[in-house]
């Protein structure tokens, strides 16, 4: 009977044995060779990593009260694709309303977190509120918003993410977007309800406010003012551009076609782009300004020398055609450019010579101006190592120079600062200050002013007065390359010209691009264009009395 009774007890112990033996080793199994699989297990049901981007910070005019980029809320769907409680019905309801989506769940089951849709219209949030889905969550998440759509190709746009794609979103992304939070989502095992950890993994900095030299007001405006000139010529395109020349800041910087920022309408990457500064053109008679100022300062030429323009619409030189729209015989070297004429350019310029080209790359042609914008472009300069015969004469009335909008900008602003060059920006405040050497000597400056002044009273230029004012402008007319020939039916017109009274300063260039009517020239579409805008400028400036 004792023996029997001691068996018992020593199967009982070796069976507590045995059984405590296999929760050790059960435990040991789980707590240690497979912890990182049951650690694993946890955070894929209970906790997801998810970044965090602060608000995009704001883009200001230069008055820094009026907004020209903020943000808005935005609302997005996402679900947790690893974790799904009815994972049928979620699959059923993306199908029928968002494909994407489910073609994107399909191939993304194991991920914490999956976008079904972002921006929802009301319409989307109303059939997701109704769908009774709990796995489906709703996130709200700040998307930008654009108030004036005159600035759309100067401010650019951003990505779904609000990553800056163009324009200064892009040009100034870092300092806008800041940097991230990293945060960890959990699930509370108990109520099932989500929150956020308070402590995080990664701390992200906020971005800091762009201040640009554009007056909102005066863009409204100038875009007004262009889109009449646009639809009246039936144009391809336009362009202006308002600068302060004593520092630099560009005031208004518009162009058609424009797109519409909000992404109410598809937008077209052509129209994107701000041109006055990402395309450059062969501008025609305007470039006649600095080969007259090449001139004037090599002193091969007097204002008052008389230049035999052989009355005649086309002649030859060196064995080159020359075509002139107006015919003039004997005239000064001042009326010359004061007429816009081909044949007198000419022959004073090919007294300069080779130093054409230094004095167009001295003014900044053939080079970026380092303005804060992507995209930039030089343009070009027919070096002389690569000229024709033809070469000087083309270079002297703006063929085989190709410049973008802002170098021409900047070109006059050295005129109107008396032979000091300026940077040109975009920032309130950069700074800039005309260059403390001068390109050109005093009497050269002075004889070129007179030359605009004189153009703009008398010559090609009239309709681009504003009475009280003193005013120097060019006109441009230019035939465009198409497949290596010169259509004389497709031009763009340009005039470019100084404001002036009592130490106010403006520069103005207005640009149009294939009009629709036939025999046209700068002086009839530019240039009044040019008024227009500078009246507009005047006015909002307070300066006209």
């Amino acid at each position: 009977m004792k023996k029997s009774y001691k068996i018992r007890i020593v199967c009982i112990f070796l069976a507590f044995i045995f059984l405590y033996t296999a929760i050790i080793i059960n435990l040991s199994r789980i707590q240690i060779w497979q912890h990182g699989f049951f650690t694993n297990l946890g955070d894929k049901q209970y906790s997801m990593t998810i970044t965090k981007n602060p608000p995009r910070a704001a883009i200001y005019d230069r008055t820094k009260t009026r907004f020209l980029a903020l943000n808005k809320d935005s609302i997005s769907a996402f679900i947790v694709p690893n974790n799904l409680k009815d994972a049928d019905g979620v699959k059923r309801f993306l199908k029928k309303h968002f494909p994407d989506a489910a073609e994107r769940l399909a191939h993304s089951r194991d991920s914490k977190f999956m976008y079904v849709k972002r921006k929802l219209s009301d319409d989307q949030i109303e059939f997701i509120a109704k769908s009774n889905l709990p796995d489906i969550q709703l996130l709200h998440e700040p998307t930008r918003f654009y108030p004036l759509d005159a600035a759309a190709q100067i401010i650019g746009i951003t990505d779904i993410d609000n990553h800056g794609l163009a324009g200064i979103e892009l040009q100034f992304n870092t300092q806008l977007s800041g940097t991230p939070t990293t945060l960890t989502l959990e699930k509370d095992a108990r109520s099932g309800r989500f929150y956020f950890k308070k402590e995080t993994t990664i701390s992200g900095t906020t971005g800091m406010p762009i201040y640009l030299s554009i007056d909102s007001d005066l863009q409204f405006l100038v875009q007004e003012e262009l889109q009449k000139t646009i639809e009246a010529f039936h144009a391809r395109e336009g362009s202006v551009i308002v600068m302060n020349p004593l520092n630099g800041e560009i005031v208004a910087m518009v162009s058609y076609p424009t797109f519409d920022s909000n992404g109410r309408d598809a937008i077209k990457p052509e129209s994107m782009k701000s041109k006055c500064i990402t395309e450059a053109y062969e501008l025609g008679s305007v470039i006649k300004v600095f080969a007259a100022l090449a001139a004037l300062e090599e002193e091969v030429v007097t204002l008052d020398e008389q230049i035999d323009c052989k009355n005649t619409n086309t002649t030859y030189i060196d064995g080159r055609k020359i075509n002139t729209p107006f015919k003039d015989g004997v005239i000064s070297f001042a009326e010359v450019i004061a007429f816009s004429n081909n044949i007198g350019t000419a022959i004073v310029a090919k007294r300069v010579g080779t130093k054409l080209y230094d004095h167009y790359t001295k003014m900044g042609f053939g080079k970026k101006t380092n303005i804060e914008f992507p995209g930039e472009q030089k343009g070009f300069v027919n070096p002389p190592k690569k000229w024709s015969k033809q070469s000087i004469i083309s270079l002297s009335y703006g063929y085989e120079i190709t410049a973008t909008l802002l170098q021409l900008t900047c070109a006059f602003a050295v005129i109107a600062n008396n032979g000091h060059s300026i940077t040109p920006t975009l920032l309130l405040d950069a700074g800039h200050k005309p260059s403390e050497s001068s390109l050109y000597s005093p009497h050269a400056m002075q004889d070129i002013r007179y030359i605009l002044e004189q153009t703009t009273l008398k010559g090609s230029t009239k309709r681009a007065a504003v009475k009280g004012y003193t005013i120097l402008s060019k006109t441009g007319t230019a035939n465009i390359l198409i497949d290596g020939q010169y259509r004389p039916e497709k031009n763009i017109y340009t005039c470019a010209g100084i404001i002036e009274k009592d130490g106010y300063k403006r520069v103005v260039v207005t640009f149009i691009k294939e009009a629709s009517k036939s025999n046209l020239f700068a002086a009839i579409v530019a240039a009044p264009l040019f008024e227009r805008v500078a009246q507009k400028v005047l006015i909002h400036d307070a300066i006209i009395t």
